[in-house]
């Protein structure tokens, strides 16, 4: 009897010890992967990736990361994972200058991988950073602005549908569907295109440190490869992504292998993917049916 209760008294506290290191694991488990962040690799001192994929039709989603990243204090360098054309101009400007507060408030050091393609928009991301590393196939440059917008009017005569329009002034309804532009209208969107272009072009030259002449050499809308970006001083050095890791490791100072950190990516339900196509309806009416935008894009 005395035998039997030794046993169910050290199966209890068998039990009770392996509670106690599951308990124990999730608490550590907890403050390595902190929110919806998962440590990839390494146990020492961070970097955190934030990847930069597809069109950049907002900026939200990469600004927050930006900002949470920039303010831990178990992180030391951050690197973007670029793989976009571009995007909107505002949404492009805006990471850019998020980038740059990163760097310059908070300290940290910013490295860019590029992947298959870090062109327009992506480009101009880009040059925020500390050092852009680029594989040698990259897709990237086309550094230049578009507005590019559907006229359907000789099809809606054929089958009878007409557009009202009551307006402020001559310029008011740019861009609309059911007549081609004015040469004023033609004249005035040249200039919201130039006036933009030259925002590229003074972030190139501040970012890359190249002189006016040589980057508008270059802006002409050409997309390069990274191996031909490098010779143009477009790129720092060639590399992948593993390459950028090291690289802005080493630029923070760290020895060692370091933790990659960065955000969990969800398995999406279907009302994510729902959400997804609507967000690329409403950008679709948005700017080909409601009006042209202004795109740092391909």
């Amino acid at each position: 009897m005395a035998r039997k209760r030794d046993i169910v008294i050290g199966v209890i506290i068998g039990l009770s010890f392996l509670v106690a290191i599951v308990f124990f694991g999730l608490i550590f488990l907890a403050a390595m992967f902190p929110g919806d962040d998962v440590t990839l690799a390494g146990f020492g001192e961070k970097v955190a990736v934030i990847d930069v994929y597809g069109t950049i039709y907002n900026s939200e989603n990469v600004v927050r990361q930006l900002k949470k990243y920039g303010r831990a204090g178990n992180i030391d360098a951050v690197v973007l994972h670029i793989n976009s054309p571009g995007g909107g101009v505002a949404p492009s400007q805006e990471i850019y200058n998020e980038i740059l507060r990163v760097r310059d408030e908070e300290g940290k050091i910013v490295v860019v991988s590029m992947g298959s393609m870090a062109a327009s928009g992506g480009y101009l991301i880009a040059c925020a950073a500390d050092k852009i590393v680029a594989n040698p196939g990259t897709m990237t440059g086309s550094i230049g602005v578009i507005i590019s917008f559907p006229t359907a009017g000789k099809l809606f005569e054929k089958i009878g549908i007409a557009y009202e329009t009551v307006k402020s002034g001559e310029l008011k309804d740019v861009g609309t569907m059911d007549r081609r532009m004015t040469e004023n209208e033609r004249k005035m969107l040249t200039s919201v295109i130039m006036d933009t272009y030259e925002q590229f072009v003074d972030i190139v030259c501040e970012g890359r440190g190249l002189e006016r002449e040589e980057v508008y050499r270059l802006a002409n809308g050409s997309i390069f490869t990274g191996r031909q970006a490098y010779t143009m001083n477009l790129v720092d050095t060639l590399g992948g992504f593993e390459d950028a890791i090291r690289i802005a490791a080493d630029m923070a100072g760290i020895s060692g292998e370091p933790g990659i950190i960065k955000e969990r990516d969800p398995q999406p339900s279907i009302w994510d993917l729902m959400g997804s196509f609507m967000g690329k309806v409403e950008n679709l009416a948005g700017s080909e049916v409601g009006g042209p935008s202004v795109m740092y894009l391909y």
